[in-house]
């Protein structure tokens, strides 16, 4: 399909379609009529050539069977990546503050076939998330399928050079996305910055001040942390707040995340150590072997009323570590 995109590029479009055959099958579905695509341009496409490769070498942003055209914007550049790229860290703060998992797809192709199986539009998004991972059916292989596989809950959209209002958006909109953000970065082309959450409420999309996917993060907090250099402290505290209202509604919590729970450990052990220190030094003994905090990662309940009354009860280092069978020198 690259090779065939390069070659068409010589070739005059049809992007009104005229005098296109429809396909079998097609005259009968509800139509996406008059769409357009500003900041891109048609390529023709076979409805046979489609189906060869669905590796684009430049951003498909709509391609349609009736039609046999491909909507194709120019190589991402830098601002697009950048922004689209961000979010997969953002939403990493908050899984990790929720305690379970957010999976990141990227641009996944997302394909509506017929009823013989034949594709009828395709589009890519520039990021996808899903919630839930462990209980979605993704695609084996290839694109995501339309009604075979889960949609994403949150798809994202970088309008930097092109604009998904009057074509990519009623696309999503009749497929039933749950949630799109279209996100214009600073410096794009007629454009004023910022991000709309467009969410869907009765079969339509509404404009929403803020997620519901996300709970409670704001257009306006979202569009700070995508254009920020490095998160700030205040973002962070935002990433924490969304994250622990997700986890407060489904029963999780950050030390659900083996790695958070290992450091969570790590510093509980640190800090009861610091007390046996204290509390053994407030009797002048003073510890010298093997690091205790290595021995009490993970310490149960029983072990740390041992260890305090260890603490008060021995006579010196050797009895400490002999009470509570600890290495020795």
């Amino acid at each position: 399909m690259k090779r065939y995109l390069r070659s068409a590029r010589t070739r005059d479009a049809d992007p009104a379609g005229a005098g296109a055959a429809d396909p079998a099958g097609l005259s009968s579905r509800p139509l996406l009529e008059n769409l357009r695509f500003p900041g891109c341009r048609p390529l023709p496409l076979p409805r046979g050539r489609f189906e060869e490769d669905f590796d684009f070498d430049e951003q498909l942003e709509y391609w349609d069977a009736r039609t046999e055209t491909a909507w194709v914007a120019e190589t991402p550049g830098i601002v697009h990546e950048d922004t689209s790229r961000r979010l997969l860290h953002l939403v990493y703060g908050i899984a990790t503050a929720r305690g379970a998992p957010i999976r990141a797809i990227g641009t996944i192709g997302l394909v509506e076939r017929d009823a013989g199986g034949d594709p009828v539009r395709a589009m890519q998004p520039d990021e996808t998330l899903y919630l839930h991972p462990d209980r979605t059916v993704f695609p084996a292989a290839g694109p995501l399928v339309i009604g075979r596989h889960d949609l994403p809950d949150v798809v994202l959209e970088v309008d930097h050079t092109t604009d998904i209002r009057p074509g990519k958006l009623p696309v999503y909109e009749a497929w039933g996305v749950p949630e799109l953000w279209a996100v214009v970065p600073e410096g794009a082309r007629r454009r004023r910055p910022g991000v709309t959450i467009h969410r869907m409420v009765g079969g339509r999309y509404r404009s929403s001040p803020a997620s519901v996917a996300l709970p409670g993060w704001t257009a306006a907090e979202i569009h700070a942390a995508l254009t920020e250099p490095v998160p700030s402290a205040r973002t962070d505290r935002v990433l924490e707040r969304v994250g622990r209202t997700l986890g407060e509604r489904e029963g999780t919590k950050p030390d659900d995340v083996p790695l958070i729970r290992s450091f969570t450990e790590e510093a509980r052990a640190e800090g009861l150590a610091a007390a046996v220190h204290a509390a053994l030094q407030a009797r002048g003994i003073r510890l010298t072997g093997p690091p205790l905090a290595g021995s009490l990662v993970g310490a149960s309940r029983e072990k740390v009323m041992a260890v305090m009354a260890a603490a008060g009860a021995c006579t010196d280092e050797a009895d400490f570590r002999r009470r509570l069978d600890l290495p020795r020198r």
